[in-house]
This record gives structure tokens, sequence and C-alpha cells, in this order.
């Protein structure tokens, strides 16, 4: 097991993953070093729920700045101030600029509520009962440039019922993204994550 790694989570809503993630860490004593919850949104859910995790939470609020140029430059330099092994996108609904990725190759793991490569970017959920597929799921990967096109760490498939609507076919992926997440962070944790080309190697 090599040194500790350190992590910052990147959320903008109620931080559902952000709470299953940390809950995992700890339970597992993983060797991660949790740095901090930056967040876009001051009335993001996942903040008191940092606090009471007792996490520290850095606050970027991407509606005081005047041009995305502006908010983009900050959250680079924010986070690069924790300089984190590691960065975890969990329900954070800003496009990381093409600068920050670069800043981070191979060390930002995103959680998406599809099976990628179907179905990127918003209302997955939707997007998936609209064109009548039978099999839903979620995916984390690592983020590359572009929306939802980095290389794929862990997939979980779930069958549809046909009665399901947008908000419990949701749930039911949301669900697993409380499993899945979390496995991809303990994965790179213990360095067993490898890629080759755009391929994720797990090793043993």
């Amino acid at each position: 097991m090599g040194k500790t790694k350190r992590v910052v989570f990147l959320a903008s809503g109620r931080g559902s993953n952000f709470s299953a993630s940390v809950e995992f860490i700890r339970k597992k004593k993983l060797k991660l070093d949790i740095l901090a919850l930056v967040s876009d949104n001051p009335e993001a859910k996942a903040l008191p729920l940092a606090k009471k995790f007792g996490i520290s939470t850095k606050v970027i609020p991407y509606s005081s700045y005047t041009t995305k140029l502006d908010y983009h430059r900050d959250l680079l330099h924010q986070v690069e101030a924790y300089d984190p092994d590691l960065i975890v996108a969990c329900g954070y609904m800003r496009i990381l600029k093409p600068d920050f990725v670069q800043r981070f190759p191979n060390q930002i793991i995103n959680v998406h509520p599809s099976l990628l490569p179907a179905f990127p970017g918003l209302d997955s959920q939707k997007q998936a009962l609209d064109y009548g597929v039978k099999v839903a799921g979620c995916t984390v990967h690592f983020v590359w440039e572009g929306v939802d096109t980095g290389p794929i760490i862990l997939q979980k498939a779930i069958a549809i019922r046909p009665e399901w609507t947008e908000k419990e076919l949701s749930l039911a992926i949301l669900k697993e993204e409380h499993k899945i997440l979390p496995l991809a962070i303990q994965l790179f944790c213990e360095d067993k994550l490898k890629i080759k080309e755009r391929k994720v190697e797990i090793l043993k």
C-alpha cells in the first residue's frame, strides 16, 4: 500500500454520493485524507453534510462571477491550493475546463447516471426512458476533456421496470451509484487502476 492519498470532493447538490463515499472511506479506514468539499452552490445540501462529518468546505459561488472564465480560473486556483491526488466529482454540475483536466491528468473521477457512452450529459434517466431502453445504470469514469468521455472504471446495470417513472429510475440508479463510486475511490486509493489507451485495467 502506498502513501496516504489526498482527496477533494466537488458537489453542487444534495450530496448523497458524497455522504456515501465518506461513510465508506471511514468504515474501511482507507488511506485517504479528505481535504475538503468544494461547491459552486452556496445552497448545496452537501455543505451541511460535510460540516457534520467535520470536513472543511469551500464555496466558490458560480452565480457571483461575471464570466465563466473567471469562475473556472478561480476554481482551478482554489483546488490547486489543496494539492490533491484525487478529485471526485459527485453531482457537480459544471463541465470542468481543459486547463483543469490537464492540470490533474487521470486524477479526476466522476459518477454519471447512465451506462456510458450512452446518454451523456444532462437528464440521462429521461433520455433512457424516452429511448425505450430495457437496461439502464450508472458509470464511474475518469474525467477527460469533453462531456462524460473519459475511461470507464466501473459500471452497474439495472433492468428498467415498465411502470417506472423518471424519478423511480433515478432513485434505483442512485442506489447503485452509492456502491460503485466509493469502490472506485478505494481502487484509486490502493493504486489498482491502470489506464492503457482508453481502457481501465483493475489490478489484483
